[in-house]
């Protein structure tokens, strides 16, 4: 009798489960949706998770709560995704700083980005930024070199904290021209900005999202990008490769939307078609080149094998540029 009853729950289920997967498709979401922001307000991630979270909620008529959960580079925000209920309700925007170099670098971190997280889409990636007030004597990176090879450690530099891919570029970046720069971390890519800004950095080492804005005020001065092309943003500003004639110099970040492993199979489909939708916008595009960053759709299935191929390789990198925490 037993094994009978269960039989024919079993046929139901599975007649049911065609009717279970349109409904998940079709009624998600029916409440607002908390995007998990690991960084500061005003930084690279911070603009870019805003603009999804907006673009979605006028396209789609969804409603995306942007909720900044910073510290330590990025995990603290991750960390809490990851606990999250999988159920599409809560989301994070995720990048390389806090998915492939944070655990790296911060001990005790329990979850593996891998194992833990679904990726969901890629939305886009920016090289890193090298730029000094415009008040500065450093007219170019040329200049920059020069000066720290003549004063070993005089010229500062902020990024957005120890161990984001921000600092670790700029770690590379000293390595390949055979230079010592003195590190300021800061919590953040604004605060390291307005330092800058303000003159008390020589240097600002950032995202390209986090300085535009001060770059088309004309307040800040781009001397380079990290990146093998110059930016689409920023098409008269040099790559590091050729301000330094540093052959096949190559650091950029990347940005993506992230749910919590188990989350269901439909719910991620429904956003990452929902996102990838608003990449192929022309509007949608501009919007995020305007902010120095390029657009790139990718499919889910891409997107976890890059997380699963990069996670393992930064791990070598973080060790080999001698990056330590304070």
């Amino acid at each position: 009798m037993t094994h009978r009853v269960i039989r024919v729950l079993l046929v139901v289920a599975s007649c049911l489960f065609p009717f279970c997967v349109a409904w998940a498709q079709t009624s998600y979401p029916d409440k607002p949706i908390r995007l998990i922001v690991p960084f500061p307000p005003g930084g690279g991630t911070d603009i870019l998770a805003r603009l999804v979270a907006t673009e979605l909620g006028a396209r789609q008529g969804w409603t995306l709560v942007a909720d900044n959960k910073a510290g330590a580079g990025g995990t603290i925000g991750i960390g809490e995704a990851v606990k999250a209920a999988p159920t599409g309700y809560e989301l994070v925007m995720g990048q390389k700083d806090n998915l492939v170099i944070g655990p790296w670098l911060y001990k005790g971190l329990t979850w593996d980005p891998t194992r833990d997280l679904v990726a969901v889409s890629h939305v886009a990636y920016t090289p890193v930024l090298i730029a000094t007030s415009v008040s500065s004597k450093y007219q170019s990176l040329e200049d920059v070199i020069a000066a720290a090879r003549k004063d070993p450690g005089k010229i500062s530099y902020g990024s957005p904290g120890n161990g984001t891919s921000i600092h670790l570029a700029a770690e590379l970046f000293q390595k390949a021209a055979g230079i010592q720069l003195t590190h300021v971390p800061y919590k953040g890519s604004n605060p390291a900005l307005m330092d800058a800004l303000a003159g008390n950095i020589d240097l600002l080492v950032s995202s390209v999202p986090s300085a535009m804005g001060q770059i088309k005020a004309g307040k800040l001065r781009a001397l380079a990008v990290t990146s093998a092309a110059r930016s689409s943003s920023l098409p008269e500003v040099p790559t590091v490769a050729q301000a330094a004639r540093l052959k096949d110099f190559d650091v950029s970040t990347w940005y993506g939307l992230f749910a919590p492993a188990g989350t269901p199979a439909p719910v991620v489909d429904k956003l990452h078609a929902a996102v990838n939708s608003l990449l192929q916008d022309a509007t949608v595009r501009a919007a995020i080149q305007a902010q120095g960053a390029e657009p790139q759709a990718k499919s889910a299935a891409a997107f976890a094998t890059q997380l699963r191929t990069e996670y393992p390789q930064w791990k070598g990198i973080v060790e080999a540029a001698g990056v330590k925490l304070d």
